[in-house]
Parts: C-alpha cells; structure tokens; sequence
C-alpha cells in the first residue's frame, strides 16, 4: 500500500461513514507515475479501492467523490475510466480543474463512504 505523503491519515471511519483522502498516482516508492490523465485516473482509483477494502468497504459504497484535473481538457478521458470502476448508480460528483496537484499529478480523487 502506498504511504501518505504528507501528515493525513489516508483514510479515515467515522461510525458508518469513511473518508478517503485524495489519491493520486504513486507507485510502491512514492514517485509519481509518468502518463496520461487516464493511466493516472486508472491508479488513483486503484488506490482508492484499496483503501476502501481495507477499511471493508467497497466502490458501491462510495456515496460521493471529487475529481481535481490539473486540466480540465482531460475530464473525457479521466471520465471513461471513472465509469469503468463505479457501477449505477454512481456516486455524486465534483470535478474541478486546480492550478496544481501534489507531486505534479494530472489527477487527484478522493472519496466518502457510507457502509
């Protein structure tokens, strides 16, 4: 499991509900993972399941993720893979492009649950 880089728990439970925070594209040593928006969406919820098994939940129960594009010209892409990992009905939604992401990443997302 990749580590946090940075003083947060990556997530976190709270009776029924859980916090996942923002997951980009790291690999096992921490570095980010060179590629397209997509490849990087396809990582970052890779991550995102793991956390959610680890804590025993799983994508069905994601009830509400934000999507962080470093360009808004990548949400089609990042889009596709989105709808390949969450079944009907999705989750709400937020996507929304930012200056910046940790590490240089083209796409950070972060997710609540509720079992």
């Amino acid at each position: 499991m990749v580590k946090p880089i940075g003083p947060y728990s990556p997530a976190r439970a709270a009776g029924e509900w859980l916090f996942v925070s923002g997951q980009i594209a790291l690999d096992e040593s921490g570095q980010l993972v060179q590629g397209t928006a997509a490849r990087q969406a396809e990582i970052c919820l890779r991550h995102l399941g793991a956390r959610l098994r680890e804590a025993g939940f799983s994508p069905a129960d994601v009830v509400k993720t934000t999507v962080f594009l470093a360009d808004m010209g990548s949400f089609a892409e990042v889009n596709e893979v989105y709808a390949k990992f969450f079944a009907p009905p999705y989750p709400a939604r937020s996507a929304v492009a930012v200056v910046a992401l940790p590490k240089g990443a083209a796409v950070e997302i972060e997710a609540v649950a509720r079992r």
